[in-house]
Parts: C-alpha cells; sequence; structure tokens
C-alpha cells in the first residue's frame, strides 16, 4: 500500500510517501513516519483524513488501532493522510502529577511558616493558630493528596499524551490559586467563621471528596486498563441525575471548603473552577447525546442535568 503524507497545505511531509504492507495499522503507519522523521515519535502526530476545501466537515482522525484499509475509500492501493505535528508530549500522569504537587506543597508553607507574611509587611509575633486553619489545611492536603493517587491508581486515560504547554498553563493556574487562597486562609489578621458553620462547611466537603473518588471509580471502570474502550454511558449512583457527577462532586467539595473558610479568594477560585468544568461538562454531554441518541434500546440519551442536580 502506497501512503502519502501531507500537510494541510498539501506539502509533502515525507518525500516519496511511504509503502507498507496491505495489512497495515495506523500505528504502524505512525511507526514508519517516526523512522523517517525522528522527531515525531508517535504521539506527536495527529492523523486525518484529507478534507475538501469548500466542506464544513471536522476531519476524521485515524485510530491508531485500525487498519489502514479501513480508511480508503473505494482504492485499496493508495491512501492520502494529513499529518499535524501536535508539538513536544507528556503523559496525563506527568501533566497531573505536577499542576497537583504544587498546591500540595505550597499550602503548608503558609501555615507551618508565618514568617513569610513579614515579606507582606506584617510582624508575626506568635505562630497560634485558629481550629478553621488547621482543618483547612487538613482538608486541603487530603484534597490533593488523593487526586495525585487518583492520577496513578485510579484514572484511565484514552488518550496517552498532553501537549508539554500544558504543564506550564495547569501549573501556573494550580499554584498560583494554591497560593493566593492559603496566603487568606493562613492570615495572620484572618477572622475564623462560627464553630458550627466551620463543621458544617468541611464536614459536606468532605462528604463531597469521597462521592468524587466513588464516581472517578465508577469512570474508571467505564474503560480496560489500557484506556480503550471508547465513549460510554456512565452509570449508577449520582450519575443517574447528572452527566458529569464527578464535576458536580468536585464544585460542592470547594463550596463545602469555602463555607467552612470564607474567604474572597476560594470564592473566586470555586467561580472559576466551576465555570472551566461546566464548560467541559456542556462538552462531554453533548458528545454523549451524539453518540447515543437512537442507538440504545430507550433510543434516547437519559434525560439528566448536565453538571449540577436541582437541589442547588
Amino acid at each position: 500500500m502506497k501512503v502519502a503524507v501531507v500537510s494541510r497545505s498539501g506539502r509533502e511531509v515525507i518525500k516519496g510517501g511511504l509503502e507498507l504492507n496491505d495489512k497495515a495499522t495506523v500505528a504502524e503507519l505512525q511507526e514508519a513516519i517516526h523512522e523517517r522523521t525522528k522527531k515525531f515519535y508517535p504521539s506527536r502526530q495527529r492523523l486525518t483524513l484529507p478534507v475538501p476545501p469548500d466542506s464544513k466537515d471536522r476531519p476524521i482522525i485515524l485510530y491508531y488501532k485500525k487498519s489502514l484499509k479501513e480508511y480508503c475509500d473505494g482504492n485499496s492501493s493508495s491512501l492520502t493522510v494529513v499529518f499535524k505535528d501536535l508539538g513536544p508530549q507528556v503523559s496525563y500522569r506527568t501533566l497531573f502529577f505536577w499542576e497537583y504537587l504544587g498546591p500540595l506543597l505550597l499550602y503548608p508553607v503558609f501555615y507551618f511558616f508565618p514568617v513569610v507574611y513579614r515579606f507582606f509587611g506584617y510582624s508575626i509575633n506568635a505562630s497560634t493558630h485558629h481550629d478553621v486553619q488547621t482543618y483547612a489545611l487538613y482538608s486541603w492536603c487530603f484534597h490533593y493528596f488523593k487526586r495525585i493517587m487518583e492520577t496513578f491508581f485510579v484514572h484511565r486515560f484514552s488518550h496517552a499524551t498532553s501537549p508539554l504547554s500544558n504543564v506550564f498553563r495547569n501549573c501556573t493556574y494550580y499554584w498560583t490559586f494554591g497560593s493566593y487562597i492559603a496566603y487568606y486562609v493562613n492570615h495572620p489578621l484572618y477572622t475564623p467563621v462560627s464553630d458550627l458553620q466551620m463543621k458544617i462547611g468541611f464536614g459536606f466537603g468532605i462528604l463531597c471528596q469521597i462521592s468524587n473518588l466513588y464516581c472517578h471509580i465508577i469512570l474508571r471502570n467505564l474503560r480496560s486498563p489500557d484506556g480503550n474502550g471508547g465513549y460510554q454511558i456512565p452509570r449508577g449512583f449520582l450519575f443517574n441525575i447528572v452527566t458529569c457527577a464527578n464535576y458536580t462532586t468536585e464544585i460542592y467539595q470547594w463550596l463545602g471548603f469555602n463555607i467552612a473558610t470564607q474567604t474572597v479568594a476560594g470564592y473566586v477560585f470555586l467561580v472559576v473552577a466551576a465555570f472551566i468544568m461546566t464548560d467541559w461538562a456542556f462538552t462531554k454531554h453533548r458528545r454523549l447525546k451524539k453518540l447515543f441518541d437512537g442507538k440504545e434500546g430507550r433510543t434516547k440519551y437519559p434525560r439528566r442535568w448536565v453538571i449540577l442536580p436541582p437541589f442547588l
């Protein structure tokens, strides 16, 4: 089989194309491209079928496990694929580890080393903490430790890698907000909420964190250990009410934390995080409806809230 590899502008990426076995898979094509270019290892490649100039359809992405013949249109002896360089890649586990490690390490600095506030013009005479500040530390560290453990022992990823640039972007987001919230919650002039409000907030937050873990386990079981399994409709627990129960419990967890600590910084983070996760949730909801409407026994995707159940 003759495979022509071109850029989106039509320029040949591999001069003269590639000769592959008639039973070759997309993965074998990626390896062949890597051998010829060296720079473009498989996870850095995005291969699609050409799209007519006037078409508004999205290009079909070649799945690495499929045979190249499945993408041939009538002529099984030749194929043209469009190559895109995705840039340097890192594994999702590497990405998540570094973005969560920052908040886990930076937050305790403001708690255990109040001397840092001297750099902001405050005189520190004692390191006594309010109960709410201590419990906030426990809750915060538990959350990010849990996220790191989930990254290595719970999550199964359908995509092996993410662009390296996302490491810097995500670390900036998490590390900045982590320091921002830690600064105000552990501030020497911090005024704690009532004991009852603290208990309600942290109690609700811990319940949501445990629920969030269970949601991630449900999602994990939808995929095989190698990350395959495709898109499936999650069922059980809160997924019977909302499509993205994992995002719902995440938002509620931060709501509980903010009820207990009550800082402007915390609520700013809550609003930003909720906005981002809501956008992800609607994207996933639309994708699942498009995939499953008319394909299941009931012909329709189950009627659910997208992210937040009606009692909020």
